[in-house]
């Protein structure tokens, strides 16, 4: 393993004291170590949801080249925005 020195806050340094004292880590390395793989996992999942975002804009100008658009007033365009949110809220609840 690869040995590193770092340069913490003091407020980061009692995080990790306090972390060690509770007893759910044996030392700060492990503390660094499992800090790493949440942030890790968070940019897996920023990786993810930006992929995502192009293929959707790149659907979306797709659909705009073949003329596949509508258009709507600005009441239609606020009650579709309306129901996207409130469906967007119950998948949140509900995972």
């Amino acid at each position: 393993m690869a040995t590193r020195n770092i340069v913490l806050t003091d407020h980061q340094s009692q995080i990790v004291d306090h972390l060690v004292a509770s007893g759910r880590y044996q030392n700060a390395s492990e503390v660094l170590r499992a800090g790493l793989r949440m942030v890790e996992e968070a940019e897996s999942r920023y990786v993810t949801k930006m992929n995502d975002l192009r293929a959707a804009i790149d659907a979306g100008q797709k659909d705009l080249e073949a003329g596949r658009t509508r258009t709507l007033t600005g009441d239609e365009f606020a009650t579709y925005l309306s129901k996207r949110a409130e469906q967007a809220i119950r998948k949140k609840r509900d995972t």
